[in-house]
């Protein structure tokens, strides 16, 4: 069993997030979280930038999916209910969207500012049940540094 050092990879991403700018620190945050966290085959953000849409952002990993509607996947189930999905298997998912056939577990964390939904953070693993309660609550405390740290603005 592996064990991530969160407490040491928040002070890291913080120190690493030293612009505003949400493509800079979206672009550091998927390349860092790649870099650092063990068995993923992708990490990216996914961007609310139309009704009931998630458009790709910022990503490490093979081409992705896009666009994924709020109804389907996990990304959209994250999207829709705003609260992080965590899945050990997404072949046991029935809307799974499958971008990489390689992908067995995953995790998405909804990125609210406000009231206002600005888009995800998807990480995928080659790894059935990849992720624990435990990662759960290290990515969702690196997502509150990566919001705190970002002017969440999208793009027109």
């Amino acid at each position: 069993m592996m064990t991530v050092d969160y407490p040491l990879l928040a002070r890291q991403l913080a120190a690493l997030l030293d612009t505003r700018d949400w493509l800079t620190n979206s672009a550091q945050t998927a390349a860092f979280l790649m870099q650092e966290l063990p068995e993923l085959n992708w990490v990216g953000f996914y961007l609310q930038r139309a009704p009931e849409t998630l458009g790709l952002g910022p990503f490490q990993g093979k081409p992705a999916c896009h666009p994924i509607p709020f109804s389907r996947g996990v990304c959209g189930a994250a999207a829709r209910t705003r609260s992080t999905q965590r899945i050990d298997d997404v072949h046991a998912v029935a809307d799974h969207i499958a971008c990489d056939a390689a992908s067995r577990a995953e995790l998405v964390v909804p990125i609210v500012a406000g009231d206002r939904l600005w888009g995800v953070l998807d990480l995928d693993s080659p790894r059935r049940g990849r992720f624990s309660a435990d990662d759960q609550a290290g990515i969702e405390a690196l997502v509150a540094i990566f919001i705190e740290r970002t002017e969440l603005k999208l793009p027109a």
